[in-house]
C-alpha cells in the first residue's frame, strides 16, 4: 500500500534555509524523506556557505539566490522553476526580517521605513510568491508560510513582528480563498519558539524559550522536525481538502493565556 504521506515526484521550492537548525531545513528534510524533489534558495553568496552542506545532505536538486529585497531576483527564481521543472507542486516561505532598531523597540516607536521593510520581506513576499507560483501549479498545489503566536497576543520582546505576522496570517486566508478554485491551497504553520538563527534576533529570546518550556503541558519545546512533519502532511494529497488554516505545532502552548 502507498504511504498516506507520499510526496514521490512532487516538486517543492524551499525558501528560507539559513543553516541546519532552520525551520526551513527541518521541513526540507521531511519533504525529502517523503520522496519530494526539492529546490532551495540562499540569501546571498555569503549565506550559501551555510546552506550548501544542508542541501547537499538532503539531495536537493538545485539552488538559487533569493533576496526578495532585490528587484527581479524573485522573478528570476520562478523563471528557473519554469525552465528546470515546468511546474511546481508546493512552496515553503520561511523568511522574516525587521531592522534591529525597530524590532528591539516599542511597536509605537517603529519607523515607517522599518515597518514597511518588515512587512515587505515577511508578509508581502508571500503574496508575490503565490502570484508567481499560480501559473506553475496548473493541477493544483500548496503554499506554506511560517507564523508565530505573537500574532494573536502580546509576546514580550516580539514587538514589531507581532503585527507583521498577523498580516501574514490574514494574507494566507485570502490566498487560500482566491486560489482555491485552481486547487491551490495555503496554510500558515505556527510553531512554538525554536532556537533558530532568525529567532536569535529577538531581544532576550532565551527568556521566551524558558517561559514556553514551563508553560506547555508536556514540558518540552518543539523542534524543527516537528514542524517538518506537519509541513509534509499539509503539502501531501492526504491534506487535499484542507486549506486556509493557521495550525499551531507548539506542544499545546496555544491552550494557555
Amino acid at each position: 500500500m502507498t504511504p498516506l504521506v507520499d510526496l514521490t515526484g512532487k516538486r517543492g521550492l524551499v525558501i528560507g534555509i539559513a543553516n541546519e537548525h532552520s525551520i526551513a531545513a527541518g521541513c526540507a528534510e521531511a519533504f525529502a524523506r517523503c520522496g519530494a524533489r526539492l529546490a532551495a534558495t540562499y540569501l546571498d553568496e555569503k549565506a550559501k556557505d551555510w546552506v550548501q552542506p544542508v542541501v547537499d545532505q538532503l539531495g536537493v536538486e538545485w539552488t538559487a539566490p533569493c533576496d526578495v529585497r532585490i528587484p527581479g531576483e524573485l522573478e528570476a527564481l520562478f523563471g528557473q522553476v519554469q525552465e528546470r521543472w515546468g511546474g511546481l507542486d508546493f512552496l515553503l516561505h520561511s523568511i522574516a526580517f525587521a531592522p534591529k532598531e525597530d524590532l528591539h523597540g516599542r511597536v509605537v516607536d517603529s519607523s515607517a521605513q522599518g515597518f514597511s521593510t518588515a512587512m515587505d520581506v515577511s508578509c508581502h513576499s508571500f503574496l508575490r510568491m503565490a502570484k508567481l507560483a499560480e501559473p506553475l501549479m496548473a493541477t493544483g498545489g500548496c503554499l506554506l508560510c511560517v507564523t508565530f503566536y505573537g500574532s494573536e497576543r502580546v509576546v514580550e520582546h516580539y514587538n514589531l513582528m507581532g503585527p507583521v505576522k498577523a498580516a501574514l496570517e490574514s494574507a494566507t486566508r485570502y490566498v487560500a480563498a482566491e486560489l482555491g478554485a485552481k486547487a491551490i491551497r495555503a496554510h500558515a504553520i505556527s510553531p512554538g519558539p525554536i532556537a533558530t538563527r532568525a529567532a536569535s534576533g529577538i531581544d532576550r529570546f532565551d527568556e521566551l524559550l524558558d517561559r514556553a518550556a514551563a508553560q506547555v503541558p508536556a514540558g518540552k519545546l518543539v523542534d524543527v522536525s516537528d514542524v517538518g512533519a506537519l509541513a509534509a502532511f499539509l503539502v501531501s494529497d492526504a491534506a487535499k481538502r484542507i486549506t486556509g488554516t493557521i495550525i499551531p505545532v507548539d506542544n499545546g502552548q496555544h491552550l494557555f493565556a
